[in-house]
């Protein structure tokens, strides 16, 4: 190991035991999640550094034949193979799961499902919530695991009524939107050794290990997606879905024809296929009846949303928050900073309402909540079930 490799370990180290366990690290078990990416393979060496006992594992979750032609899709073949390269590296055990069919199940088919319901869904955080957090979680617990440790980039900080959820140290890296369905049973299993490390120092550390992913680039596709259309996907999952319809203004004229709802999503200008001399949005996805409503910019503005799912990691439960009105910053995508918003209720759900009003908010994605008061911790979210703007009260009349 380098200098810095050495002292980031010793830095981690510090204490007993770097995890809050009240033993040594010899005795403490950690199953360790190895996409075969940089990060994962750090928390490995990181965590055997220290003198923990570590288990890699590594998720088989479709068919890699596919993928393993596309350069930056993850969990390809050529992942497990870089895991289990890294575990030979570190002399750690690594074991590789089929978690196929549980993939499909849980994250495929609901990709699929929520794109033909006119929704835009985000399979990782169905990954994350359901085969990572859920499945692989319970099989850390069956080997007998202290914890699960995770390369993921998002702090476990403890706080007076248990572990809570923060935002990374490395904004850049930040993966907080995509963990909101975090419980706060699975937290307290949870470890995420990157959480206070920028990217930069992660990479040094992979050379100071010697690893050979050190280089490797970060992935930046859907693993499932390898040719990169969604739309191809759902077709393929769902036959028979790309049925077409009409391209219709808010005010009734229809514009065009479409080849199927699955291709559009809130807020999308380009590719529409239409030409009226006005820049025009998808403002509302009419999957029953198979119509893409277009609009002007302003008819992207989102009052209020509906949650659904919504998990609270804040103090006190969810009803009482909503009762409260409990002032709260809400982030709609992922690259978008939170802005202030509140909770409260719509048609007796949960919900969050904005002031001044959000744009482009689009049904299926996630509206992650933080704490105003510290906008590094994560009070929760959900998926967003509906929206209230424009374009719905014009449809609704």
């Amino acid at each position: 190991m380098t200098d810095m490799t050495q002292a980031v370990a010793a830095r981690h180290a510090s204490g007993l035991n770097s995890l809050g366990f009240a033993k040594s690290p010899a005795e403490t078990r950690v199953v360790a999640a190895m996409s075969g990416g940089v990060d994962s393979s750090v928390v490995a060496a990181l965590l055997k550094s220290q003198g923990y006992d570590v288990v890699g594992i590594t998720l088989q979750l479709y068919d890699h034949g596919a993928a393993i032609q596309k350069k930056g899709a993850c969990c390809a073949g050529q992942d497990i193979h870089d895991a289990r390269n890294v575990a030979d590296r570190i002399a750690i055990p690594h074991y590789v799961l089929d978690y196929e069919s549980r993939f499909r199940e849980q994250v495929m088919e609901d990709f699929a499902d929520t794109y033909l319901a006119g929704s835009t869904p985000i399979p990782c955080i169905r990954c994350n919530q359901t085969v990572k957090f859920s499945d692989l979680l319970a099989t850390a617990k069956d080997l007998g695991a202290d914890c699960l440790a995770t390369g993921h980039y998002i702090q476990r900080v403890p706080g007076p009524a248990g572990p809570e959820l923060h935002r990374a140290v490395d904004a850049s890296r930040d993966q907080s939107y995509f963990l909101f369905a975090t419980t706060r049973e699975q937290l307290d299993f949870l470890r995420f050794p990157l959480g206070g490390l920028p990217k930069a120092t992660v990479r040094e550390l992979a050379e100071g290990f010697e690893l050979a992913v050190a280089d490797k680039p970060d992935s930046q596709d859907i693993c499932f997606v390898p040719s990169g259309s969604y739309a191809d996907v759902v077709k393929k999952i769902r036959p028979g879905s790309g049925r077409g319809g009409d391209i219709v203004h808010m005010d009734g004229r229809v514009l065009g024809h479409h080849d199927g709802v699955i291709h559009y999503t809130v807020g999308q200008r380009r590719g529409l296929g239409i030409a009226t001399g006005e820049p025009l949005y998808v403002v509302k996805i009419d999957a029953p009846g198979r119509r893409v409503i277009v609009g002007p910019k302003e008819a992207l503005a989102t009052h209020a949303l509906i949650l659904d799912e919504l998990n609270w990691l804040g103090e006190g439960d969810l009803d009482t928050a909503c009762r409260a009105e409990r002032s709260v910053l809400a982030r709609v995508r992922s690259t978008r900073p939170p802005v202030t918003a509140r909770l409260g209720f719509v048609e007796g759900q949960p919900a969050v309402h904005f002031d001044p009003p959000e744009a482009g908010v689009a049904k299926g994605q996630a509206c992650v909540l933080y704490d105003p008061g510290n906008a590094s911790r994560v009070l929760g979210g959900g998926f967003i079930a509906a929206t209230f703007g424009l374009a719905d009260e014009i449809q609704t009349r």
